[in-house]
This record gives structure tokens, C-alpha cells and sequence, in this order.
């Protein structure tokens, strides 16, 4: 039997089974928490036991314990690259990377691999968060960065931040353009485009869709600010970038 004969009736198998993984978006929301140093989300990610659930989880070895292995050794490449995404040193995210690989690999229950997942996740988060921290940003802009990542999806303003935080509007807008270099709207709108890159990246949704999600006003206005940010439309975006960065 050639490879693709056998392909084809393992392919054939799976349907009839039913054999799904799990959506894309699940571990890419871990990851890239773990990139934005949120302690709390990853936290209560691991808590959840979504590594150790076969239910979704590729089947990569008949063997448990190997296939859980298997699958940590991606989990901590695609950290890493991640990471290093986020502004962690190349050399220091992979040594960290080969470091859990090769504890991982001396272990004999599946348990173990488990925990061990979880350390990794928070240390590489609680990494990034003091990466993150070392810059010199006040408390109140770190908890609208915070709660920008976390809201991203709504109509954001420097009032609503400003009333979240406490401050008056004109006093939060110069206080995070001196620290940020940039006006809180400008911010808004590139973490958008960030989220929309990811979801153009990564995901199936439609460009009106997205648009929708990330609370632009119309599918031609958030093509126009795509287009602003980043000299590509959306579908050219797309065409280029779909699922190529795993």
C-alpha cells in the first residue's frame, strides 16, 4: 500500500469516527496570553485540563504517554517562537524551550507531562510580564494596555478608559502619549489590526465578520485601516499569511 492509499482510508477512518481536533483559536489564545505575560489567563487555562483532554488532541502515537509527549515538545517550540514575537531574547526562549523538552522527556506517567505544561506555561508568562514590566509604564497605562488586550472586541474610547481607571480624560490622553509614544486611539486601532491579523492568520471568518467583532463600522472601513496599517488588503493579507506562520 502506497502513502497516499493509506492516507486516504486513515482520512476515511477518522471521518466515519468522527475524529475532530480541537479549533485553532483554543491554543492560539493560550499562546498568545503567554506572549502578553497575562498571569490570570494562563492560570486559569491550565486549570481547565485542556492539555491532558484527549477530546480533540491529535493523535500522534498509539501510546499515550508518547502521543502527550509528542504534543508537548510542539507546545513549547510554538511558545517559544511566540515569546520571542513578544520581545523575549531568541537564545533565551529556545534554551528555556530545549530545557522543558528534555525534563519532559525523562518522565514515565502522563500526569507528570501534565503539570509539567503548566509550569512551563507560567514560566514563560511571568517571563514576559517582567520583560513587559522592565519598561518604564505607570500603573494606570498598564491597566488600560490590559484592559484593551481584554476588550479589544468593543467600541473602546479615552473615556471609557479614562473612567476605568480613575483619571480624567485629558490627564490619561498626555499621560499615555509621553509614555506610550502614541495617542490612545492610534493604540486602540493597531491592537485591532493586530487582532484582525491574527484572525486572518489563523481562523475562518469572514472579512465582514471580523469587522464586526472588532467593532469597525462598516467591512469598507476596516479594509481602508487594514490597508493604513499594514499596505495590504485583507484578502491579500490572507492569501499570503493563512496558517503559513504554524
Amino acid at each position: 500500500m502506497d502513502l497516499a492509499e493509506e492516507w486516504n482510508l486513515k482520512e476515511l477512518k477518522e471521518n466515519e469516527e468522527k475524529n475532530h481536533h480541537k479549533p485553532v483559536e483554543e491554543e492560539y489564545s493560550l499562546y498568545q496570553a503567554i506572549k502578553a505575560g497575562d498571569v490570570n489567563y494562563v492560570r486559569a487555562d491550565c486549570q481547565k485540563g485542556g492539555f491532558g483532554n484527549p477530546d480533540g488532541m491529535g493523535v500522534l502515537s498509539k501510546n499515550s504517554l508518547t502521543n502527550i509527549k509528542y504534543h508537548f515538545a510542539i507546545a513549547a517550540a510554538m511558545i517559544a517562537r511566540h515569546c520571542i514575537e513578544g520581545g523575549m531574547d531568541m537564545e533565551q526562549a529556545f534554551r528555556l524551550s530545549d530545557f522543558y523538552i528534555m525534563k519532559m522527556d525523562s518522565f514515565i506517567s502522563v500526569q507528570e507531562v501534565i503539570a509539567l505544561h503548566t509550569a512551563m506555561c507560567l514560566d514563560f508568562t511571568e517571563k514576559m510580564l517582567l520583560l513587559k514590566k522592565d519598561k518604564i509604564i505607570s500603573k494606570s497605562v498598564q491597566l488600560c494596555i490590559q484592559y484593551i488586550y481584554t476588550h479589544i472586541n468593543e467600541n473602546l474610547s479615552l473615556e471609557s478608559l479614562a473612567d476605568y481607571v480613575n483619571l480624567s480624560s485629558s490627564y490619561l490622553s498626555r499621560l499615555f502619549n509621553q509614555e506610550m509614544g502614541v495617542s490612545i486611539s492610534t493604540y486602540i486601532r493597531g491592537q485591532k489590526i493586530e487582532k484582525a491579523k491574527n484572525l486572518l492568520k489563523y481562523s475562518g471568518y469572514s472579512y465582514i465578520e471580523i469587522a464586526n467583532y472588532l467593532g469597525f463600522s462598516s467591512q469598507s472601513h476596516f479594509i481602508h485601516t487594514f490597508h493604513k496599517y499594514t499596505g495590504m488588503t485583507p484578502k491579500k493579507f490572507r492569501d499570503k499569511y493563512f496558517h503559513t506562520t504554524w
